[in-house]
């Protein structure tokens, strides 16, 4: 298995890290390895995440605050959508 990033879940990672980096830069650098280490986790275990009812072939994984949208496609994990728990989507 391989993870594959959307153009849209690609800057969703630097929007968030950018956010808390106005704050507190090392804590950016922190949750940006954090968040990415379980992403990564989904190669090992891409059926790790829920399956959405309302979208059956996309899956939701929690991790820590953030929630990340992501699609199985033959050996491929698409990461589709990165966002913290608080935001309103």
């Amino acid at each position: 298995m391989r993870l594959k990033f959307t153009h849209e879940s690609f800057n969703d990672l630097v929007r968030l890290r950018e956010f808390i980096a106005e704050k507190n830069p090392s804590a950016a650098e922190k949750y940006a390895r954090k968040l990415m280490s379980t992403i990564q986790n989904l190669i090992i275990n891409p059926e790790l995440g829920k399956i959405l009812d309302e979208k059956p072939d996309v899956r939701e994984l929690v991790a820590g605050n953030y929630i990340v949208r992501y699609s199985l496609r033959g050996d491929i994990i698409y990461i589709l959508k990165v966002w913290h728990g608080k935001e309103y989507r």
